[in-house]
């Protein structure tokens, strides 16, 4: 592979970035948005899958005693 100079880098660098389509505002809000509703629903998820699994824990240990 060849070597090239920082500077033909830079060149190659700016070159590839001028070629990338850069969403816009509203889009990058929309799919922020859209992040948050997603992790909040997981936490919700995850928080009563895991009081389920407490309750079943603690009543299988409980039933013993």
């Amino acid at each position: 592979m060849a070597k090239t100079n920082p500077f033909e880098f830079m060149q190659q660098v700016r070159a590839e970035g001028s070629k990338v389509t850069w969403p816009t505002r509203k889009e990058t809000m929309v799919t922020t948005g859209m992040v948050f509703i997603m992790v909040i629903l997981a936490a919700l998820y995850f928080l009563v899958v895991d009081q389920v699994l407490r309750w079943g824990v603690g009543f299988i240990l409980g039933f013993g005693g």
